[in-house]
This record gives structure tokens, sequence and C-alpha cells, in this order.
């Protein structure tokens, strides 16, 4: 299933996994892109020594990094723990990209940039990216207000006058064939998935948030900043997180201020990651997107992504017409 993805990040499916920070670690993005994709490490918020473990996890795969920009410009060093380890890409979400673009570009790696805005598309091109995911609201995790379905035919018609050579790649809300034969109708070259390998065999979550996703439905996320004020994570504005609606989640959601006040963040942090290690739902945030309400299973991420191509080919058609 060749598109401009493939040739860019010399893969064999237009498929890239989100960078999930402690969830996609070596194991998931090597199982990725040993399927034909293009696994992405999670990067978070920085750990050298997570890093430098879950790059040895990934055996020599040809897997990518990413990274929150915000926090790695607060830890750069990282930068060149990971381009150390030759990565096919490196992608930025959510901060300045211009102090670490030429870095990445010069190392060989492909420079990926998410966005959410068009705004923030033209500020990716000007820095010279390779590959454009334009996130929706839908995805799991951070992100803004738009969504995947007129996000991304805008921004590739922006692409197609100012940068033809960019590729474009569609996040948010696809879970499956139908999902990746969408994107490429809306002119996308390939897409970004989280939340479908997030339920994957592979990846690094506890079996009660899994259970939890699989029994839920799209309507049980919720975009909010509780899970950042009880971690104390300094989310620059007006950024929010897509959860589960988990018993915590909506005990303090339009609760914020309170949440925030120093005696009781303290004891709701603890309360947080107490649950958070044993797998306990209700008493912790789980990130989850829209598409949760089309999982079904906990699969291994090669027949995640295999399942996902031989969908979208039979949808759009034989797969040697597809190129772009």
């Amino acid at each position: 299933m060749q598109t401009r993805l493939t040739k860019t990040l010399g893969i064999q499916c237009p498929i890239i996994s989100a960078p999930m920070g402690l969830v996609a670690g070596g194991k998931l993005a090597a199982a990725v892109s040993e399927a034909g994709g293009l696994g992405l490490i999670g990067g978070g918020y920085g750990d050298a020594e997570w890093l430098t473990r879950e790059f040895s996890a990934a055996a020599g795969a040809r897997v990518g990094c990413g990274f929150i920009t915000w926090s790695l410009a607060r830890k750069p060093h990282l930068l060149e723990l990971v381009l150390a380890n030759a990565p096919v890409g490196v992608m930025l979400s959510f901060g300045e990209i211009a102090p670490f673009a030429q870095r990445i570009k010069a190392a060989g790696a492909a420079l990926i940039c998410q966005v959410q805005t068009l705004a923030l598309a033209r500020e990716a091109v000007s820095n010279g990216a390779d590959v454009i995911v334009a996130q929706g609201a839908e995805a799991g995790g951070h992100g803004l207000e738009r969504s995947t379905f007129t996000l991304v035919p805008e921004i590739a018609d922006y692409l197609a006058g100012a940068a033809p050579s960019t590729v474009l790649v569609a996040a948010g809300g696809i879970a499956d064939g139908r999902g990746l034969a969408a994107a490429m109708m809306l002119g996308a070259d390939g897409v970004l998935v989280g939340s479908r390998f997030w339920a994957s065999a592979e990846a690094l979550v506890p079996p009660a948030f899994h259970a939890a996703a699989i029994t839920a439905e799209g309507d049980a996320t919720i975009r909010t900043t509780v899970v950042d004020i009880a971690r104390r994570f300094d989310w620059p504005q007006p950024f929010t997180a897509r959860v589960l609606k988990t018993r915590f989640a909506m005990e303090w959601h339009g609760r914020e201020k309170e949440l925030a006040e120093p005696a009781t963040n303290e004891r709701e942090e603890a309360r947080f990651w107490k649950a958070y290690r044993a797998g306990d739902v209700d008493n912790t945030c789980v990130f989850a997107g829209e598409a949760v309400g089309l999982i079904r299973d906990v699969a291994p991420a090669g027949e995640i992504l295999r399942r996902m191509v031989r969908e979208a080919e039979e949808l759009l058609g034989n797969a040697n017409g597809l190129e772009r």
C-alpha cells in the first residue's frame, strides 16, 4: 500500500504508531515497524533511563521517537540520546519547533511535526517539516479543538500550494481500515494511530485499563485539564487532554481550581499515582480517544496494522492504484 508517506519513511504501510508517553515502548514500536509501518517510542516528558531501556527493547528495529516539545526544551540533551540511536524520524508536538528542527534533519532523521491548527502547520512548514501530522480533537491525550474530518483537508489544500513536497498524515479517531481509507480520501498520505495501538498486546498498559477501554463507548471520554493538574504537569494553554470518564476525572472536572490548591493537590496526586500503578481505573485518569468506541479487543500490534491495511484496501480498491 504505497503512498508518499511510505516512500518518505521507507516503510511498506502508511501507518505510524503514536509516541504515547510511558505506553509506546520499544516492543510496541518494533512490532509496528516489523509489520510494515513506523513505530515511535514515546519520549514523553523525558527520562533518559527509560528511553535507553526502550530503544534497547526495540532490538535494532527501524523505529523513531516522539517528544512533548515544551518538555524537551527543558531537557534538550535527550534529543542527542535519541539521535544516537539513528531513529527513522523524530516527532515534535506541543511546542516550538525551531530549536530542534535543523539538528534532527542534520542527523538524517525525518522531521515529523504534529499540529492542531493551520497556523501551526505553517510554522511546521517554515521549519522544514518532512511530515506534518494533522491531529483532530477526537484523539486521546493532549490536543486542541479542531476535528480530524475538516482539519486534514484544509491542511492538505494549504500544503498543495505552499509546500507540495511535505507529506500529510491524519490523526484522531482512526482505529480501523475505515479510518485509514477516509484519511486517504481527505487528502492525507497516511495515518498516525494512538488508541488502537494503546489497546495492543505490546503496549505498556495495565490490563484493567485495557478492560475499561474495550467496554467503553466513544461517549465515555472527555477533554479536561484534571489529569495535568493532578500530576502537577504545567501544560501550556489552551491544550487539554482526552481521557476516559473515570470516577477521578469526573469528580474533579469543573473543580480544577479546588484541585490545584496545594493541600488538595498533594493528596490527590498521591491518590492518582497510587491508583495508576495499581491499575485502579476509578481513582486515576486513563488516556484514550473517542476511538475506544471502535475497539473491541486487545491484539498484537502487527495483527492490528495488517487488519487496518486489509480493510482499507477492500474499501479503496486495488492497493496498486493507491499511488499518490
